[in-house]
């Protein structure tokens, strides 16, 4: 399960709304000179997510505004949402090429780029009909794992 770290901005039945600052593991990277995602992790380090949560068995009451929590969702939840998200897409580029070019032999690379352009098209259409129709799955949604101590609890005090 993958953790995180944020405070919570707002409660509301059945869940909470966590603010996380995005941070960056590429200091301690060998390609960090090369690579695309620590060039775009520069740009946005730092910045804010704010994420809903469902609280599961610890409940939205012990969550007060300004209490710092963790949050998990598992792996293959992040594996099978990043392969929806960029497989999905691209095969339906590549089949509205296929299908353009079949459709239409001889023609020009024209047809073929507008039949690549539809499919890629169709493929971000279907990605968010997947995640309009799993919007409500609990199984796929982050879960407050802790709630730690409040920033404005009293040291002393448990």
């Amino acid at each position: 399960m993958l953790i995180e770290t944020g405070r919570v901005v707002a409660v509301e039945d059945g869940g909470v709304w966590v603010e996380t600052i995005r941070q960056s593991t590429c200091g301690g990277c060998a390609a960090r000179a090369g690579c695309g995602h620590g060039m775009l992790n520069r740009f946005g380090e730092g910045r804010r997510g704010y994420v809903r949560v469902l609280t599961g068995d610890a409940g939205a009451r012990d969550c007060a505004i300004g209490d710092a929590v963790r949050i998990g969702i598992p792996e293959k939840v992040i594996l099978r949402g990043s392969l929806v998200v960029y497989i999905v897409p691209l095969l339906c580029l590549l089949l509205g090429a296929a299908a353009s070019a079949a459709l239409a032999p001889g023609s020009r690379d024209l047809l073929t780029a507008v039949g690549a352009a539809a499919g890629f098209a169709l493929g971000l259409v279907l990605v968010r009909w997947h995640a309009w129709r799993h919007r409500r799955d609990a199984t796929l949604q982050p879960m407050l794992v802790d709630v730690l101590r409040s920033a404005a609890a009293p040291v002393g005090k448990a």
